[in-house]
């Protein structure tokens, strides 16, 4: 496989932008090699600078849920951007993509849309501690709820991959109202409530971890976590942003049958434009700007080609029978086929997967329940792996601790070609 063009394109790139990339899990650090350049993508299929042609199971981190460049979305992009793309004021696209928000997602009366997921669990949090009138979040280990400040504390997902949980400029003060419990383990949490009571404001989880690899919640875990918040007058976050779309209509919440208090999406609503939302009950929204005292802006926040083109995606997933069915049938035999080739191999690996997120941990394990299991797989072996995979026309995650996406573009001869290329790369490892 030549990759001259992108290994010269990563020489240029390191010289104008930190570390050669504008986020830090593209520079392939983790696996010792260098960035795959992109020139272009349709379907299920992701080509490289170098005509290289790959099966994309990154699909731009979640959003390609239809498969790239769709085209009812590259025609909504291409009809709004022919009135404008960008005016600072209100448009209808905003209340069309509102209103379709609430009519799928059970726990969401009112939205607010904002620029990327970041943007939507900062604000969340805000949110949170205006309403409730506390200070404390509690998180998960493991968890990436974005990178502001409040976050990067025992992060998973590029925190990991390069080895800094604690990122440096954070402030102790900020680092002292976020506690950390330990995904899977309610007991954890309690301890937590028992010592600070009344002063937490919220718990914040990725109700199906995605960014320490995918980590599935043991049964009665959420259900617990909502009860636990509601005794003690916490509000309860479901980050919904790789969820959200992605495993049922109403995304977790409806998948597991729990309604958080506040939910944040991204990815997927901006049909791979930059996109973020948070949204719930009317009572706590209607405490932002300009409706209440709580203050949140954002110059291209609804902004009409994210609008169009994240409503041409929902509407296409929200009227089309059987889509999150057939998601699943591809997804389950793609597991089917890799844990054969485990099997066959003897190779020491695990599948977590839940819908169409999965993840291939390298582990001695039986099961991968929280960070303390993930953080033990074998990274050595995976950075191989990667790079067998995409000799072999797989394009994955450059990361242990990240999923791969199953699209509705995938189709059942690309999963069988890359249970194929599956198999070649752990007989070669």
């Amino acid at each position: 496989m030549n990759n001259t063009k992108s290994t010269s394109e990563f020489q240029r790139a390191s010289k104008i932008i930190p570390g050669g990339v504008n986020s830090p899990v593209r520079a392939f650090k983790s696996i010792n090699g260098k960035p795959i350049f992109i020139d272009k993508a349709k379907g299920s299929k992701i080509t490289d600078i170098d005509d290289n042609e790959y099966i994309d199971f990154v699909s731009s981190w979640g959003p390609m849920i239809l498969g790239h460049a769709h085209e009812s979305v590259i025609n909504a992009i291409k009809e709004t951007a022919e009135k404008g793309t960008s005016f600072g004021a209100p448009t209808m696209l905003e209340s069309e993509m509102a209103e379709l928000i609430i009519d799928m997602v059970p726990s969401i009366e009112s939205v607010r849309m904002v620029n990327s997921g970041t943007e939507a669990t900062m604000s969340a949090l805000r949110l949170a501690r205006g309403y409730t009138n506390r200070e404390i979040i509690i998180k998960f280990e493991g968890c990436y709820h974005g990178h502001a400040d409040s976050f990067l504390i025992k992060a998973g997902s590029g925190a990991i991959t390069l080895g800094l949980p604690d990122s440096p400029g954070v402030t102790k003060g900020t680092a002292k109202d976020t506690l950390n419990a330990k995904y899977n383990d309610i007991q954890s949490v309690e301890e937590l409530f028992e010592q600070y009571k009344d002063q937490i404001a919220a718990v914040i989880i990725e109700p199906v971890a995605g960014n320490m690899g995918v980590v599935k919640p043991k049964e009665g875990f959420l259900k617990a976590l909502r009860e636990l918040t509601k005794e003690y007058g916490a509000l309860l976050i479901f980050d919904e942003v790789i969820t959200g779309f992605r495993l049922a209509k109403g995304g977790a919440q409806e998948y597991f049958n729990i309604m958080p208090d506040i939910t944040t999406l991204g990815k997927i609503i901006g049909g791979g434009l930059p996109v973020g939302a948070y949204g719930g009950s009317k009572e706590i929204m209607k405490k932002l700007a300009p409706a209440g005292p709580i203050y949140q802006a954002g110059t291209l926040s609804g902004n009409p080609l994210a609008m169009a083109a994240g409503l041409a995606s929902l509407k296409i997933m929200n009227e089309t029978d059987g889509f999150y069915q057939k998601l699943e049938e591809k997804a389950a035999k793609l597991e089917k086929g890799i844990l054969e080739n485990i099997k066959k191999t003897g190779t020491k690996a695990i599948i977590n997967r839940v819908g169409s997120l999965m993840t291939l941990f390298f582990t001695d394990l039986d099961e991968i329940n929280s960070f303390e299991d993930a953080v033990q797989s074998n990274t050595e072996k995976f950075a191989s792996y990667f790079k067998l995979a995409a000799k072999n026309g797989i394009y994955l995650a450059p990361s242990q601790f990240e999923c791969a996406f199953i699209s509705a573009a995938h189709t059942d001869e690309d999963i069988d070609k890359t249970i194929e290329a599956n198999y070649k790369a752990l007989s070669s490892l």
